[in-house]
């Protein structure tokens, strides 16, 4: 279980090595997370390595996520669509799908859902969703948004002329409106990994 704050940081690490290929910095995370000090930043990492989170090969810049590493290319064949509802003639496609093009693009990274607040999205507890870092989004996109520079949430993005609706798809809870200048959008969700 990681503390407000060393969920902050390894987001943040998580985004940086997506977006940039290699860890921040100490200071580079301190600033992110409002603090000053190295030793504290120090801690937190430290305790995300001690966690299992994180692995150093050497230095700050050769932080890494634990079973990161090179990735091969994947792919399956599209084996044809399959219905839901009314039954249809299954007939095989001969596409493939390029899973790591998909999902492992150099811009993205993962988060496990905990809550209930989108299973009307098909998104559930201990579901795994993967992010596109963005900083905006569209209204309908299904965001990762960080509140007051704190808490981070998955919801349905609507922005309004001077407020973010943040909106759950789980029709026992309610959407919340903030002050734009509250919501800072983290990513959009692109899929999720759902185990039975």
């Amino acid at each position: 279980m990681l503390t407000p704050k060393e969920e902050q940081v390894m987001q943040f690490i998580t985004r940086h090595i997506a977006v940039h290929g290699h860890a921040p910095i100490l200071e580079e995370i301190g600033e992110y997370i409002g603090v000053g000090s190295r030793g504290t930043v120090h801690r937190y990492v430290k305790a995300l390595e001690d966690k299992g989170h994180l692995q150093r090969a050497s230095g700050w810049r050769g932080l890494r996520l634990t079973g990161e590493g090179p990735r091969a290319s994947h792919w399956l064949p599209l084996a044809g669509r399959v219905s839901a509802g009314k039954p249809i003639q299954a007939i095989p496609d001969q596409e493939s799908i390029n899973f790591p093009d998909m999902l492992l693009g150099p811009d993205r990274y993962v988060l496990k859902v905990q809550g209930d607040s989108m299973i009307e999205a098909g998104i559930f507890d201990g579901d795994y969703v993967v992010i596109k870092y963005a900083e905006t989004a569209r209204s309908g996109n299904i965001v990762m948004a960080l509140i007051d520079n704190e808490e981070a949430t998955i919801k349905r993005y609507r922005p309004h002329r001077d407020s973010i609706e943040l909106i759950p798809a789980n029709a026992k809870l309610a959407a919340v409106k903030y002050a734009p200048d509250r919501v800072q959008v983290q990513g959009i969700v692109v899929a999720k990994v759902g185990f039975f």
